[in-house]
C-alpha cells in the first residue's frame, strides 16, 4: 500500500505557538532531544471532530516533561486550545493528534541545562491502526526478548521517546516473524504490555491486567477498567506470570491508537474474541462516539 511520507503532506502543524505549513515544521539536526533522547509525546484520538480525554493527555504530557527534568513552555489549557485549532484547520473528523516536545540546539552535551524546549502538535485523519478484519478477529502477538526496564534504571512513568527504542526493536522482530505486534515482559519476567498498548487477560469472566510499575498506566487502560466495573466485570490489577496466558479465555489490548483490540494468538496459544472483550469494545465505542465526549 502506498502512503504519503509524514514530512511531505499538505496542511499545517502547530509549532511553538503558531500554525506553520506542514513541510516547514522542522527541527535542527543538532537538537539535544535528537541526540540524547530528551523528548516526550502524547497520542490523542479524535472522534467526530472532538478530542477524547484531551485534558488527561496534556496533564500527562507535563508530567512526562517533569520526569525528564524539563518544563513545557505552554500550559495544558494552551495546548488544548492549540490542538483544537489544529483539528479545525485540518478538518479532522476521525483521526489522531500527536503532541511532541523536545530539547533544543543550544548545546550538544549530555547535560540538558540551558536548552530551550520546543513543542509541536500535528493532527491527521487515521480511523484505525489495524484492518477491519484484524479488529474483528484479533491480532497475533509474539513474546519478545526485549523487556521493560526497572523503574530505578529508566523514567518509566514518562511517555518518553527514548523508551520506545525497546518497542521498535520488539515490533520489528515480531513483524519479521509474521506477527502483528510483540508482547513484552518486564525486567522480573512478569507480563508487561505490547509495544504501544496495555494488556488484559480474561480469566473466568474477570479482567486481569499487570501492575503498571514498569510501563505507563494508560488513559485508555483506566477508561476500560472503569467501563468494566460499570458492567459488573471484576478487575484485578496484579503481577501476572507468562504461564497464566494458558488460563486465559480471552486476551485484548488497550491504547489510544489501538482502542480495544482483540488478540487471537500469543506465540502458540489461540484465543476467541469472547463476550467480555466484545462488551468492552462496544462500551468503549459508545463512549468515544457519544455526544458527551469530554
Amino acid at each position: 500500500m502506498t502512503t504519503t511520507a509524514f514530512d511531505d503532506r499538505d496542511g499545517v502543524i502547530w509549532l511553538d505557538g503558531a500554525l506553520v505549513p506542514w513541510r516547514d515544521a522542522r527541527l535542527h539536526v543538532l537538537s539535544h532531544g535528537l541526540h540524547y533522547g530528551g523528548g516526550i509525546f502524547e497520542g490523542i484520538r479524535v472522534y467526530g471532530g472532538r478530542a477524547f480525554k484531551a485534558a488527561e493527555h496534556f496533564e500527562r504530557f507535563h508530567a512526562s516533561a517533569r520526569e525528564l527534568n524539563f518544563r513545557v513552555p505552554f500550559g495544558p489549557g494552551e495546548l488544548e486550545a492549540a490542538m483544537r485549532e489544529t483539528i479545525r484547520h485540518g478538518d479532522i473528523a476521525d483521526g489522531y493528534v500527536r503532541p511532541v516536545a523536545w530539547r533544543g540546539s543550544e548545546q550538544i552535551s549530555v547535560s540538558g541545562a540551558g536548552t530551550s524546549v520546543h513543542v509541536a502538535i500535528a493532527a491527521w485523519e487515521w480511523p484505525h491502526v489495524f484492518s477491519d478484519d484484524a479488529r474483528t478477529r484479533g491480532i497475533r502477538l509474539r513474546t519478545s526478548r526485549w523487556r521493560r526496564p526497572s523503574p530505578d534504571t529508566a523514567p518509566v512513568r514518562a511517555k518518553a521517546a527514548s523508551l520506545y527504542n525497546i518497542c521498535t526493536l520488539a515490533r520489528d522482530e515480531a513483524e519479521e516473524a509474521g506477527y502483528d505486534d510483540a508482547l513484552l515482559l518486564d525486567f522480573r519476567g512478569h507480563l508487561a504490555e505490547a509495544t504501544g498498548a496495555n494488556l488484559f487477560l480474561v480469566i473466568d469472566g474477570a479482567l486481569h491486567t499487570p501492575t503498571a510499575d514498569t510501563f505507563l498506566d494508560g488513559i485508555t487502560r483506566q477508561t476500560v477498567m472503569a467501563l468494566a466495573r460499570d458492567l459488573g466485570i471484576a478487575v484485578h490489577v496484579r503481577h501476572v506470570e507468562p504461564g497464566e496466558l494458558d488460563r486465559a479465555d480471552e486476551v485484548f489490548l488497550t491504547g489510544t491508537a489501538y482502542e480495544v483490540q482483540p488478540v487471537s494468538a500469543v506465540d502458540g496459544r489461540s484465543y476467541e474474541v469472547g463476550k467480555v472483550t466484545a462488551a468492552l469494545a462496544g462500551a468503549y465505542t459508545a463512549l468515544t462516539r457519544s455526544v458527551t465526549v469530554p
